[in-house]
């Protein structure tokens, strides 16, 4: 029969160790949430390459140091200044903001102008040369890519892309999905480009497909603007006339005095001007 010493001992270590098992699952389940909590790094998918500041890996650095001073404090209320989307219908760099596809217009077999609302007269207010940035998913994959606004860049209740989608592309199995009323995701506007109205006496712009985008944006610019008295000859590469993109803004456009515009089609004998 044990004695009563070494009873007590033994109760002592036994509840020595239960206390430190409890600890360590404790400190194992605490440790558990934290990782959880741990933003992820983005995959190349989701870089769209246009050079935006902040870039998704900007944010994910800023992201991250928030979570190491959360976790170093313990203090799991320090990560709700963290914001990966909105519904404020309010443009941001930061944080992607939900839009309402309003329109949808096929132009060619591959080629789509969207419309997006903004709530009652706002506009996004973009500068010229400026380009957003779309979130997609597919197959669990997400997917980030670069666009430029084709309406003006003080359009009011508005704002219009121009999108291409290609057979094989990752985010035009996505935006291919897309219907009137569906919610996108859009962050920026980043880039821009350094115009001044009459800084050069002509312009002459090169666009092949929907490399258009950017350039009507300044081309409407400088057609609404009196005092600008800048020469612009705009280059457009298509393969035929039947899929030029945009043809009646592009003449309505190529009326003005200071405004001539080509066409050169790959794979039609004839070069055509507006």
């Amino acid at each position: 029969m044990p004695r009563a010493g070494s009873l007590l001992s033994y109760m002592s270590v036994f509840k020595a160790r239960l206390k430190s098992a409890h600890n360590q699952r404790t400190m194992s389940g605490n440790e558990h949430d934290w990782l959880a909590l741990k933003p992820q790094e983005p995959s190349p998918s989701q870089c769209c390459g246009g050079g935006c500041k902040p870039c998704i890996y900007d944010v994910y650095e800023k992201e991250l140091a928030q979570w190491e001073r959360a976790k170093a404090k313990q203090d799991k209320s320090l990560l709700m200044e963290k914001k990966e989307q909105s519904n404020n219908s309010e443009l941001n760099p930061d944080t992607f903001t939900a839009f309402s596809i309003s329109s949808v217009e096929q132009l060619t077999e591959d080629t789509y102008q969207y419309r997006f609302e903004l709530p009652g007269n706002s506009s996004l207010c973009l500068s010229l040369g400026q380009h957003i940035v779309l979130r997609g998913a597919v197959n669990g994959l997400e997917v980030q890519r670069a666009y430029t606004p084709i309406s003006p860049g003080n359009a009011e209740g508005y704002f219009e892309v121009l999108i291409k989608c290609y057979e094989a592309g990752l985010m035009s199995q996505y935006i291919k999905t897309w219907k009137k009323g569906d919610m996108v995701f859009w962050r920026g506007p980043f880039g821009g480009f350094p115009y001044r109205p009459n800084k050069h006496g002509e312009l002459l712009m090169l666009a092949s497909g929907t490399g258009l985008a950017p350039m009507l944006p300044i081309l409407q610019s400088i057609t609404d603007d009196e005092e600008d008295e800048t020469f612009v000859t705009l280059v457009c590469c298509f393969p035929t006339f039947d899929k030029i993109y945009l043809k009646p803004l592009l003449q309505d456009l190529a009326r003005y005095w200071n405004i001539r515009i080509f066409y050169v089609l790959s794979q039609d004998r004839a070069v055509s001007r507006a």
